[in-house]
């Protein structure tokens, strides 16, 4: 005897299953993206670049980036998007998990280029995301979350030996790159544990020598040559691009992120962007930049993927000081653009960074959006995107941006942590930012030892709607507005995420009030 549905399932279930069915029919998972069409995705991070120093995020930029201007003309471009941290080590950690960066056993400061890897292999990341998803993963440029030189005496770095623990540890099919900024020794080639050639000779300049162009001393390969690294880095990816596409045409799509060195120190544009901008060489090396962007853009539309490509474009922290914030406003140009403070602080200007999406034919080309967005949604995004169920662990942090893609107006974050070089802490909620340091957290002045003997207040209340320079602290006149951001940050911290979801755990005792304060 045939039973009816009815009679053997649960309505709900019926409906489920009904869903189910026409999205198999169409193909679709329930992110809307396609079963058989995920994309290949490529994530370009640059490195200390501002939120003025392009055009797509500042009207007012006196640097000419045509490439990226091309891409935001074709694309989405966010202007209230974070990273979670002010400098690179942090930022990258937060990039890659998902996860806010003081969840981490790196409480304050970066790695050097000699440290031992900070993320542990069993930490999920965009590079075991993606390869879950069936992508094929690389990761190409400075990777500067640490991995393991040998070290037979505890010193010195045998570079005839493997490396051990680098990006492969993390998810990533092959790595090509450097350890830490361009400006940190060693200075080898490594690919996939490899060194490619043993340093055959000890090399450095002094700040004083080049005011721009300045990097520790230290060993470096027969082929590592500073003035091409970045071209050569841009020759990799699409190396990798090129590659990748016949069996990304087959059904294999591919994940690239590629990490920049520039325009961190050392700040070397090569003919013909050196002196192009009429600036000065930090102005011609974000030139430099701009135009191997356009080359990577290119080299995907020849190999036929341009419509089954997202790629997004970002920075890791603002700008550095490093690049002559005086000179460069002689010119009429301001890294930070309308922003305060840069690089290491944990004003607007450490954090807010430039970050472009484009995907055409699913994201409406020239569109902009003030949605407030951190690094750590891109890893819910591509989770989304690949149709992967949320995990607890893995994202913690993160918001999708798909609905933002679509064309809504938020992706249902409503706030922001952020974190300085010296281990400030900031929360935002709406327009409301409240920031747990006396000074900048950072480099700019005032520092935080500076500001302490200055008598400031050790908390300090913004409302960026109308202020969005951080000029006047209403910490004084808005006490519960003070209590809440501070609740709001604690629950936060003690739940080990800022996502609905199981508790989770931090891998360090995380302490945020400064002294003098206490919890309401």
């Amino acid at each position: 005897m045939m039973h009816s549905v009815s009679q053997t399932k649960h309505p709900t279930a019926v409906i489920r299953l009904l869903i189910a069915s026409m999205l198999a029919y169409l193909g679709c998972t329930p992110g809307g993206v396609q079963a058989d069409q995920h994309p290949n995705i490529i994530l370009i991070m640059a490195d200390d670049l501002g939120i003025g120093d392009i055009s797509p995020t500042n009207p007012g930029c006196k640097i000419k980036t045509p490439h990226l201007q091309r891409m935001a003309n074709e694309g989405l471009t966010f202007t209230d998007a974070h990273s979670t941290s002010s400098v690179c080590t942090p930022t990258r950690y937060g990039l890659l998990t998902g996860r806010y960066n003081w969840r981490s056993r790196l409480a304050r400061g970066v790695l050097s280029g000699t440290s031992n890897h900070l993320i542990p292999a069993d930490r999920p990341t965009l590079g075991h995301l993606m390869r879950k998803a069936g992508y094929h993963t690389s990761m190409i440029g400075k990777w500067h979350l640490g991995w393991d030189w040998n070290k037979p005496d505890g010193k010195e770095i045998d570079f005839t030996k493997p490396v051990l623990n680098g990006p492969d540890i993390n998810g990533f099919d092959r790595y090509y790159g450097h350890c830490g900024s361009l400006d940190m020794p060693p200075y080898v080639w490594v690919d996939t544990g490899r060194i490619t050639a043993q340093p055959d000779r000890v090399e450095g300049v002094t700040s004083k020598q080049d005011r721009y162009g300045w990097y520790r001393k230290g060993p470096i390969g027969s082929d590592f040559h500073i003035d091409e690294v970045l071209p050569h880095l841009f020759t990799q990816a699409m190396t990798t691009v090129r590659e990748s596409a016949a069996k990304a045409r087959k059904g294999q799509p591919f994940f690239l992120y590629l990490a920049l060195p520039a325009p961190h120190t050392p700040i070397v544009p090569v003919p013909p962007f050196k002196e192009a901008s009429g600036i000065n060489p930090y102005a011609d090396f974000v030139m430099q930049t701009d135009h191997h962007v356009g080359e990577l853009l290119e080299a995907v539309k020849e190999t036929g993927l341009d419509r089954d490509t997202l790629v997004i474009f970002t920075s890791d922290n603002g700008c550095s000081p490093q690049a002559n914030f005086e000179l460069l406003g002689e010119h009429g140009h301001h890294p930070s653009a309308i922003y305060r403070g840069h690089k290491a602080d944990i004003y607007e200007g450490g954090h807010r960074v430039p970050l472009i999406a484009r995907w055409p034919g699913h994201i409406e080309q020239g569109r902009q959006t003030d949605a407030l967005i951190c690094h750590t949604d891109i890893y819910t995004t591509l989770e989304a995107i690949t149709g992967q169920d949320r995990q607890s662990k893995g994202g913690e942090d993160g918001y999708s941006l798909l609905p933002l893609f679509q064309g809504k107006e938020s992706s249902g974050r409503t706030s922001l942590i952020s974190h300085s070089i010296g281990g400030s802490f900031a929360i935002r909620e709406g327009a409301w930012k409240l920031c747990l340091s006396s000074g900048s957290g950072g480099w700019s002045a005032p520092r935080e030892k500076e500001a302490k003997q200055q008598g400031l207040e050790p908390l300090q209340l913004y409302f960026l709607g109308n202020d969005p320079a951080e000029t006047h602290n209403l910490a004084g006149t808005k006490p519960e507005k003070v209590q809440h951001l501070l609740r709001l940050l604690a629950a936060h911290v003690e739940a080990g995420r800022s996502t609905p979801g199981a508790k989770l755990s931090n891998d360090r005792d995380v302490t945020f009030l400064p002294d003098g304060v206490n919890m309401p």
